[in-house]
């Protein structure tokens, strides 16, 4: 099983920033500190629902039928991740 990539502190649940990659092939590194992209900034079933949502075209109802969900329920949690993503935004602006 593949470790998750952890998006906020454990001991204090602050924005974690990425500050060091490296290549496998050659060993390179790159050191510094920065942020986390928006969509790595979600929990992990928010960014597989935006994955879903992009492989069924944007189509909440096709999204609905998979997930054995009502129409309102999948309309909701899409309202709930964009909401999140602009607060997201937002605070990162600052």
């Amino acid at each position: 099983m593949q470790p998750k990539l952890p998006i906020q502190c454990p001991s204090c649940e602050s924005a974690l920033s990425v500050t060091q990659l490296s290549c496998s092939q050659c060993t390179t590194s790159v050191s510094g500190s920065y942020s986390l992209p928006i969509l790595m900034q979600i929990q992990e079933e928010e960014q597989n629902f935006i994955l879903q949502f992009f492989l069924n075209s944007g189509s909440l109802k096709e999204m609905a039928a998979q997930m054995g969900n009502s129409y309102p329920t999948v309309r909701n949690k899409l309202d709930d991740i964009i909401a999140k993503i602009n607060h997201l935004k937002t605070v990162s602006k600052k």
